[in-house]
């Protein structure tokens, strides 16, 4: 940071920004002059001290070690009463480091049995708050150690995951040690004794605030004994014994508010609190079965009191609490929070309700059972939770931010929202208080805003929105944070924002690839969520041509290379790859593809990672030496880091896998077949029967790219003669006949011409006579079926009328009919060799007309004006003189009337590419 900042300043003297440490009281010419720049340092003190209350922990320590005078007013022990250390390492060395600053520490929240353990080593005495999470493996120990070092204790909150390893020993140290108690919550305790309650009943005078919440048993006499109480909760507990229960609690001389939600409380026992309790005056019992089975129950009859259940109008009940009847019952919340003068036992009321609905409404929303509570969701629960993230508990905040981002998901492990319910979000103005939110400068409110805002985006309308508010400026910016947390989160909402095609250059221009790429830097080993998500984000970037260069431009290549081959968490693999494959998928748009391949270990650790355990991982592998595969270099890089041997052993065992391994498998083993040399090793390394088995797939994209593998084999005489020794003949006939796929087709009608243009023959004679015998009459019998198919499928595009006058006529018009009916515009992807060409051209010559009509048709493919490789087909036939051959074969008395229409159309477009090249028009070879 600038230890120095420019100030505005008008011409003339107008407008002049008046010094900080000097005002302006009085004639201009007395006041000091306003310099251009201002010195930070001369900030009065409690201006600076402000600065650092407003930013976190980490900032604070970078600002403080500016000057003497910062570091010491960084050391102020009113920085340090409150610590937030779940985003942090703390461990015993951290504490230690810490203890000298925290003197006067009043309240701390941590997350983590290691952060417990080191709680007491900030020998912070006079501490009153304590509040943790992930405490399932926190023991009796560790909490009996903080209870006996914190005497003054007030506030103790272990939750909202199971303690499952605390018990009352725990519980009765705790009244011992703390007799200052008022606050008490803790979630997930197997059983909670008579003894221990009975303990914080004698030892613990001031107790108001008891919650045992999600607990197996709980001895209810003994709740009835703290007569101190002013709200208990207990909520989520199983096995409540509920006529002792309100034999105890309803005689509680303070008892004022009660949770009892998600318990099997019914509407007998809803009646009794309601009517008996004198002192009660709100039950939330929301998501209680029983007491929802009474459809006809009502709570209007007990004036004075407000229950809040699945079935009641939330708002409206709150409305009750206050005298004012004037104001809308949904705007309850910010009535409450905007009043100056405050009423002390409704304010305490409503602090009670706000975080208790929050706790509550974050259960249900990770309940199985949540999809059944749609209406209440839509009616009332979005708004509750809107209205939650405005409290002034911060705690309150995150959890509702966090309902926010669960409720919406109906399958997270296919990131599936509720669109109803994300929608009621946007409607009630949800977004722009969530980007609210994550500007905050509290770290744990931007982790919890940028989550919800992640899962609201999956929904196309309102990742809209959240781009139309500023989202992705705002995201870009949290991704940059040093909070791992924070930034995990961040890089997920830019994960799901990059799947909307509008919103990828506005990502790119807001930072946001620089940021993503940092963050696989910045935490290379032990982040799987931040690596995931930053990968997952780069690969949809990578998709688009003009973002995929900036993701290069970024260090994107070296670093999802790094993290391809050094991260051992399978999502994180999975991404990488995946961004990797769509970099490379642009062809000669750009020089990524073969960027990717002169990276260092790119393609040895996509290679290694086709061997993975994991269906993602290798699935995606797959695909990026797929796309690879088409720079030439690349693909002989890829044969010698052994892909051959690797992606066979992948096509042999990916026969009961997901259709897109399979695809990607058979594609990998198509690219690389592009070489000669590849495509004999292939066929020696046992490629061509999982090929095979794949062709007979009935998934399309499957069998049409096994079908373009076994055509590009199909060109080399031996590999052509395993295709039949394999039963392959049968699986291309299949294809020709049979797929709804014209490509596939197409490429299995091209393999079986291959096959049977008389190559193969002489590798057919090769053995004793009765072999080849043997060969020479099962050839004839598979040369038969091929030939039938092969002429069967031209046919299809052989409309008798338009045929019929092209068959008469040469001019354009009926050509282009012809054309238009013959064409698939797919194949107008296929890039072929000059020899491949020059094949084709040689069996218009072939003794069997059907191959001639194969033949023409295949080069009518190749040659159509706006295919993407048209012009560099036209070139090579051209360059080789194969127009005179053309003409022969259009003039030949022999050759079949559909191959004479088919080669005069392939003359007429080599004549267009060939005035098209003559003007000089810039024309890209792109390779798909």
């Amino acid at each position: 940071m600038s230890r120095r900042v420019r100030q505005r300043v008008e011409e003339k003297g107008k407008n002049k920004v008046d010094s900080p440490s000097y005002p302006v009281i009085g004639d201009e010419d007395l006041a000091p002059k306003v310099q251009e720049y201002a010195d930070w340092t001369s900030l009065p003190y409690d201006t600076v001290l402000y600065l650092f209350t407003r930013l976190n922990y980490r900032d604070r320590a970078s600002l403080a070690s500016t000057c003497k005078t910062w570091r010491s007013l960084g050391a102020s022990s009113c920085l340090w009463s409150s610590l937030d250390l779940r985003a942090h390492k703390f461990d015993l060395s951290m504490a230690a480091s810490l203890a000298t600053r925290c003197a006067d520490l009043q309240k701390i929240r941590f997350r983590g049995v290691d952060s417990a353990d080191a709680i007491i080593h900030l020998k912070a005495r006079t501490l009153l708050e304590i509040s943790g999470d992930y405490c399932r493996k926190i023991t009796d120990a560790t909490l009996s150690m903080i209870a006996a070092r914190h005497e003054a204790l007030e506030s103790l909150q272990l939750g909202p995951d199971f303690c499952e390893k605390i018990t009352s020993d725990a519980i009765r140290v705790i009244a011992f040690c703390c007799p200052k108690l008022k606050k008490l919550r803790v979630s997930g305790m197997r059983d909670v004794s008579s003894e221990a309650i009975e303990s914080l009943a004698k030892h613990c005078p001031q107790l108001s605030d008891l919650g045992f919440l999600d607990c197996l048993n709980i001895n209810e006499e003994a709740l009835g004994k703290v007569v101190s109480l002013r709200y208990l909760s207990v909520a989520g507990t199983s096995n409540i014994k509920w006529k002792v229960a309100l034999d105890n609690w309803e005689k509680l001389p303070k008892l004022t508010g009660l949770d009892v939600s998600r318990t099997t409380i019914d509407h007998i026992a809803v009646s009794r609190l309601l009517k008996s309790s004198q002192s009660l005056k709100v039950l939330c019992a929301l998501n209680c079965p029983y007491l929802e089975e009474d459809k006809s129950y009502s709570s209007n009859r007990f004036k004075g009191k407000v229950l809040l259940a699945i079935f009641t109008d939330t708002f409206d009940e709150l409305a009750s609490i206050f005298a004012d009847n004037s104001k809308k019952p949904k705007d309850m919340f910010s009535y409450w929070r905007d009043l100056i003068r405050k009423d002390k036992s409704t304010d305490e009321i409503m602090l009670w309700i706000e975080w208790i609905i929050s706790h509550t409404l974050l259960r249900i929303a990770e309940s199985s059972n949540s999809q059944g509570l749609n209406d209440f969701w839509l009616n009332q629960g979005a708004t509750l939770l809107l209205s939650l993230m405005q409290s002034a508990q911060e705690d309150v905040q995150e959890r509702a931010a966090t309902g926010l981002a669960t409720f919406i998901v109906v399958d997270d492990e296919n990131a599936s929202i509720d669109c109803g319910r994300a929608e009621a979000v946007m409607r009630d103005g949800g977004i722009r208080l969530l980007l609210e939110l994550a500007k905050s400068w509290r770290e744990g409110l931007q982790s919890e805003a940028a989550k919800a805002i992640a899962n609201l985006s999956v929904n196309a309308k309102v990742a809209k929105a959240v781009a139309e508010e500023g989202g992705i400026s705002v995201l870009a910016d949290l991704a940059k944070s040093m909070n791992r947390l924070v930034a995990e989160e961040a890089a997920g909402g830019l994960w799901n924002l990059s799947v909307g095609e509008e919103h990828k250059n506005a990502i790119a221009q807001a930072g946001g690839v620089n940021a993503l790429v940092d963050l696989i830097f910045r935490w290379p080993n032990g982040c799987d969520g931040v690596l995931e998500r930053a990968a997952g984000a780069l690969a949809n970037l990578a998709a688009d041509d003009k973002c995929s260069t900036e993701v290069a431009r970024a260090g994107g290549v070296h670093a999802l290379v790094m993290l391809a081959r050094n991260c051992k968490y399978e999502g994180a693999q999975e991404q990488a790859a995946r961004a990797l494959a769509n970099l490379a998928a642009h062809g000669d748009s750009n020089d990524n593809n073969a960027a990717v391949g002169q990276e260092a270990g790119a393609l040895e650790g996509l290679v290694q990672l086709t061997q993975s355990p994991h269906e993602g991982v290798k699935q995606e592998a797959a695909g990026a030496l797929w796309n690879l595969a088409f720079d030439d270099k690349n693909r002989e890089s890829i044969a010698a880091s052994g892909g051959v041997e690797a992606l066979v052993a992948l096509a042999k065992s990916c026969s009961n896998a997901s259709t897109g391994l399979q695809e990607r498998a058979a594609g990998a083993l198509w690219g690389l077949s592009v070489s000669e040399a590849n495509s004999i090793a292939i066929g020696h390394g046992g490629g061509i029967p999982p090929l095979i088995t794949l062709a007979l797939s009935e998934a399309e994209d499957v069998h049409e790219t096994a079908a373009g593998a076994l055509w590009n084999l199909a060109f080399n005489p031996g590999n052509a003669l395993r295709i039949v020794e394999e039963g392959g003949v049968v699986a291309l006939v299949h294809l020709c006949s049979s797929s709804v796929s014209k490509m596939a087709r197409f490429m299995a009608a091209l393999a079986l011409a291959y096959m049977f243009d008389g190559r193969m023959d002489e590798y057919a004679m090769i053995g004793t006579s009765s072999e080849s015998t043997s060969k020479s009459v099962a050839l004839n019998s598979a040369r038969t079926l091929a030939l039938e198919h092969i002429k069967a499928f031209i046919s299809t595009f052989m409309e008798h009328q338009i045929f019929s006058a092209g068959a008469l006529s040469s001019a354009p018009s009926m050509l282009a009919q012809v054309s238009e009916k013959a064409r698939i515009p797919e194949a107008g992807h296929l890039r072929c060799s000059g020899s491949e060409i020059g094949r084709f051209v040689t069996m218009l010559r072939n003794p069997c007309l059907t191959l001639r009509s194969c033949a023409a048709f295949a080069l009518l493919q190749f040659t159509i004006p706006g295919g993407r490789h048209a012009m560099h087909h036209a070139s090579l036939m051209q360059n080789a003189g194969e127009a005179r051959v053309l003409r022969s074969a259009a003039a030949a008395a022999k050759m079949p009337r559909e191959a004479k229409i088919f080669v005069k159309i392939v003359l007429r477009n080599l004549e267009h590419q060939q005035a098209e090249s003559s003007k000089g028009k810039k024309v890209s070879y792109n390779r798909i």
